[in-house]
Parts: C-alpha cells; structure tokens; sequence
C-alpha cells in the first residue's frame, strides 16, 4: 500500500509525468492496491483466528467474489490498453499526441472498467441466484467458484457462462497484445534507429514481464480449481496471485521507469 500509494502521488505531483502512459499506469496502480484491500485484511484476520471462528455472511462472500473478479478482469482491460498505447507511441510517433490525448486515455479507462464491471456482475448474478445446501468455502477468499460450490442445484449454465467469460477475457487479452508486439516488433526490425529501438524494446519488455506473471498467474488457478485433489495448491496459487503479483507490478512496471526512479530520487534528496 506505501509503494501504490507513493507512486500514485508522485504521477499526481509532478506536471512532467502527466502524460498517458503514467495516466494507465495509475490505473494499474489503484487497481492492485483495490484488489489487496478486498483479499488481505479478510485473510490476515482469518490467520489469527480458531478455524472454527472463521466465518463470513454470505452477502460479505458474494460482494467479495464480484470485486476479486473485478479485480483480476480489470487488470486485464489495463493491460491491453497500455499495450496500445505502446503501439500508437512506437509505430506512429507522429500521431501520438493527438491520438493519445487525456480525452482518449478518460474514455479508454471508462471502456476497460464499465466492460469488465457488466461482465463480472452478470457472473457472479448467475451464482447468486442458486440456492445454497452447503455453508464451507473452500478458499482462502470467495470468488464465483466458490459461491456455485455452495449450490447443489444445476449449475450447467454457471459452467458455460463462466467459460465464455474466461474465453472472451483471456482470449480477448492474449490477441490484442499479441498482435500489437507483432506490430511493434516488426516496426522495430526495420527501422534503422537503434536508440530508439532500444528504448521501445525497454519500454515493452517491462510491459511484456508484468503481462506475462499476471496471464500465468490467472492459468494457474483457472486450470487448478477442475482438479479438486490440488486443493492445497490452488490455495496457494490464489494468495499467492492476489498478493505477490499487485508488490512486483509496482517493482516492475514502476520503478523500471525513468522518469518515475528519478521522481523518487529527487523526493529523496529533497528530504
């Protein structure tokens, strides 16, 4: 929360980083200090207590579930908004001031959060409505698996609806950037600047690492809830997905930027 936090100050603070990438980048920023808020203090509470004192109100589970969706889905949308900003500044330099204008960064935001926000509550809606003959989570935190689990109605609609879901997301996600780094790439090969070559191949990978752990991270604990057997793993790659992965973002993506390390430095030097 001090590393989000801080880095959310300092883009506010200084003119120089109000700029569309460091605009996008606070869009991650506060969506990894939200996501941490909704899963930690539940789970920290949960640590000190007897098991048979760790309880939560269905109601609590189910707002939990939709914002811990919310959560996973958004960073998504973030994500492949950054990576279209790194396309529009690579492979038309010229252009980029006024097609990224703070106008299009407000509207492409709006996009990613009003889009995923439909699609998790529609989700976690379809569990909602299933009546409920079983009282344990088996999760270190409630997500929509764990609501449905609840239910021993017919969940076939849940299964199908929560397939396209992840389909679309994942699908969706993994094409654009895809075809995007193809872009930059081949923008990159036949230009002849290897400086500016460099420092979009910098730019990129930063991106490309953070989109990588996050996209490994979500196939981990999709494929892992189809084996009930792996339970203890799934467990841990949960708190281990929601936890460590909003830390390396502000590592990662933060302090791997310029403009940003010097920020800190000169706040430093001030003091």
């Amino acid at each position: 929360m001090v590393s989000h936090s801080s880095l959310l100050v300092l883009i506010f603070r200084s003119r120089s980083l109000h700029q569309p990438m460091y605009l996008l980048l606070c869009n991650m920023v506060f969506n990894d200090a939200f996501g941490a808020t909704i899963i930690i203090p539940q789970l920290l509470r949960n640590l000190l207590l007897a098991p048979s004192a760790r309880y939560i109100y269905y109601m609590e589970c189910a707002i939990q579930a939709f914002f811990v969706h919310l959560y996973g889905s958004a960073s998504h949308s973030i994500l492949m908004i950054m990576a279209f900003d790194r396309y529009v500044a690579i492979c038309n330099p010229l252009r980029y001031i006024s097609i990224m204008t703070n106008m299009m960064v407000v509207k492409l935001s709006v996009v990613a959060w009003g889009s995923v926000f439909i699609l998790v509550l529609i989700l976690v809606g379809l569990s909602v409505r299933l009546s409920r003959c079983r009282s344990v989570v088996l999760n270190p935190f409630c997500d929509n698996a764990s609501l449905f689990k609840l239910s021993c109605e017919n969940i076939l609609l849940n299964n199908i609806y929560g397939l396209a879901y992840t389909v679309v997301l994942l699908g969706s996600s993994i094409g654009s950037v895809t075809l995007t780094y193809m872009k930059i790439a081949a923008v990159c090969f036949r230009g002849k600047n290897k400086v500016q070559n460099s420092r979009a191949l910098q730019t990129c990978s930063t991106h490309l690492a953070v989109y990588t752990i996050l996209l490994v991270s979500a196939f981990i604990m999709v494929i892992l809830h189809r084996f009930p057997e792996l339970s203890d793993h799934r467990k841990l790659a949960a708190v281990m997905g929601h936890v460590v992965l909003p830390v390396l973002n502000a590592g990662v993506y933060g302090l791997q930027i310029k403009e940003v390390r010097q920020g800190f430095m000169t706040v430093l030097n001030r003091k």
